[in-house]
């Protein structure tokens, strides 16, 4: 029995499902069950490495779907439109769907599992998250008997991958993104990846998976490292600490609604100091890592490349073959899904709480006045709402291991770095307002989460 696969996309990510297709050789025996029957692509007559009979490409990714000798929908084109119509044309017309599209399915998963599970047909999505990293199988099946108590991750690799370098050359921000852009690693419009939205999309991905219900991907707080300074990093590696933009999804409890319990989520996506003995310290340059902390399993960490043509199609011909090896046990007649897809939210709801309830621990470097008493009044300030103080230090532009070589400060002035113990998020940024009121306090330079 032969399988058809309509292709909407020739990317990267298309080129390297087509090329597996093309390949079955040593692979699993089904692979060379399935068929490439039509490609959708916006210019038939561009040069690309994997050339495809001209017969199979076309400009009408609405023709793909349709086509009666496509059984399979693979959406590998990106974007919100019209991916997301055609993902809900492919359902509408009986079609399991594969796809690798996070910001879809974080913004329209719900509407999505809702159509697919009305129509009886699978849309699996292991490429939208982690690239060839295995992760939402796992949380969906082989951890489903886990409290989760909390899921962080390094989920993009662009971020990673500048985060990395500015730690081992102390080099600048901008000028290592310049360098990513030319190797490949960033977009010529980074943002989506340096500013935190795609590893937001990510995180509102797992996070609905891991604890049950539909996450409001524009609810998540967002802050990506386009103004992180290299002192900062420079800082974190003295103190122990390194800096990675993490996406984070806790566990904080749950509250009585209607129609039964609700679960408390803090869910957000930021810079963050990681000690350096921490399992997600060590990840380096492009690769991806997922901290999955549950009860009973304890801690379990999904390592890998988190993006690239190899690694994410071999995640999207993966969900193939598992809508491949049903169709193929069934003689091409689909049951009701046993996978929970996205069905997850019909289990429970789930509700992001205002991040003034949540509690970290924090890194504070400010600008000041070099004179006596000044570590004293922000200690002051720190203790009266209610702050502890791990660590308090002081850094003046010349001398000293931390202060030597930084730019920008005046010859009189210091930076002093904070480090505080866990407090809660309201009374913190209630210390930081008296903090920055303070006369010899120019100014509150950054501030990053801490683990």
């Amino acid at each position: 029995m032969t399988i058809g696969i309509g292709l909407l996309g020739l990317g990267t990510v298309g080129a390297g499902v087509a090329g597996i297709l093309a390949s079955p050789g040593g692979r699993h025996p089904l692979v060379g069950e399935l068929e490439l029957r039509r490609v959708a692509v916006r210019d038939p007559q561009r040069p690309r490495a994997l050339e495809l009979p001209a017969e199979l490409l076309c400009t009408d990714a609405n023709a793909v779907v349709d086509d009666p000798a496509v059984d399979i929908v693979v959406e590998v084109m990106g974007g919100l439109e019209p991916a997301r119509s055609l993902i809900l044309r492919a359902i509408a017309a009986g079609k399991p769907v594969v796809t690798a599209n996070k910001a879809v399915i974080a913004r329209y998963g719900q509407e999505i599992a809702a159509a697919a599970a009305a129509k009886g047909v699978y849309v699996l999505i292991e490429a939208a998250v982690g690239g060839g990293i295995p992760i939402i199988e796992p949380l969906k099946q082989s951890l489903g008997a886990n409290r989760i108590q909390r899921v962080s991750g390094i989920i993009n690799g662009t971020t990673n991958y500048i985060l990395s370098r500015m730690a081992a050359e102390g080099a600048a921000y901008a000028e290592v993104l310049a360098d990513a852009q030319r190797l490949g690693y960033a977009e010529a419009d980074p943002a989506a990846d340096v500013q935190g939205g795609d590893a937001a999309d990510k995180i509102a991905i797992l996070s609905g998976l891991a604890y049950g219900g539909p996450i409001e991907r524009a609810a998540i707080p967002t802050e990506g490292i386009d103004r992180l300074d290299a002192r900062d990093v420079a800082y974190a590696a003295q103190l122990g600490y390194v800096v990675k933009l993490l996406a984070v999804a806790q566990h904080l409890g749950s509250a009585n609604q209607e129609g039964g319990d609700c679960q408390l989520l803090d869910v957000r996506v930021h810079p963050t100091l990681l000690p350096k003995q921490h399992p997600l310290a060590g990840v380096h340059g492009v690769n991806n890592a997922i901290l999955v902390e549950g009860d009973p399993v304890g801690q379990v960490m999904f390592y890998g490349p988190g993006a690239g043509a190899g690694p994410t199609a071999s995640a999207v011909v993966a969900d193939i073959l598992n809508i491949a090896g049903i169709q193929h046990v069934s003689g091409n007649q689909l049951q009701a899904p046993l996978d929970p897809l996205l069905a997850a939210n019909s289990w429970r709801p789930c509700r992001l709480v205002d991040s003034s309830f949540t509690s970290h621990r924090n890194y504070v470097r400010l600008q000041t006045s070099d004179q006596p008493g000044v570590i004293g009044k922000i200690g002051t300030c720190f203790g009266e709402a209610g702050v502890s103080i791990q660590s308090i230090m002081q850094f003046e532009q010349t001398g000293g291991a931390l202060g030597a070589g930084l730019q920008g400060l005046a010859p009189a002035d210091a930076e002093i770095v904070v480090i505080t113990h866990e407090v809660s998020e309201a009374r913190f940024r209630a210390a930081l307002t008296e903090i920055a009121a303070l006369e010899e306090v120019a100014a509150v330079a950054a501030c990053l989460r801490t683990l």
